[in-house]
C-alpha cells in the first residue's frame, strides 16, 4: 500500500467518524519545506502516515531515518505534537482514534 493510499484511507475514517477536518500537506518550518500529511493548525497536532516499513522504504532507511528525527524534532521545537501511524494502525482504526483523544484534550 502506498503513502497516498495510507493517507486516503485516514483522511475517509476522519471524515467517517466527522473529525475536525485537517490541512493537508501543511508546511511547517520554512524555508525547509517540510511537511506534514495532516495538521490541525489550531491544536499544533500532525499526523504522518509511515508506509513502505517492510519494503524498505523512505522513512527506515538510514538517510531518511535521520531526515525524519530531524524534522520531528525541530517540530516538537515549534510545538507540535506529531503522531507517527504505520498501515497498521490506519487499518484497525487505532489511528483515527488516537487523533480523536489527542483533538478532545
Amino acid at each position: 500500500m502506498t503513502k497516498s493510499e495510507l493517507e486516503a484511507e485516514l483522511e475517509f475514517h476522519l471524515k467517517a467518524l466527522k473529525i475536525k477536518k485537517p490541512q493537508r500537506e501543511f508546511v511547517f518550518a520554512k524555508p525547509r519545506r517540510w511537511r506534514f500529511d495532516f495538521a490541525w493548525l489550531d491544536e499544533k497536532i500532525a499526523v504522518e502516515c509511515e508506509g513502505g516499513i517492510y519494503s524498505r522504504g523512505r522513512h527506515v532507511r538510514p538517510s531518511g531515518f535521520i531526515s525524519d528525527c530531524e524534522k520531528y524534532n525541530t517540530a516538537t521545537l515549534l510545538g507540535w505534537r506529531v503522531f507517527r501511524f504505520t498501515a497498521e494502525h490506519i487499518h484497525r482504526g487505532d489511528a483515527v482514534e488516537m487523533i480523536r483523544k489527542a483533538l478532545k484534550q
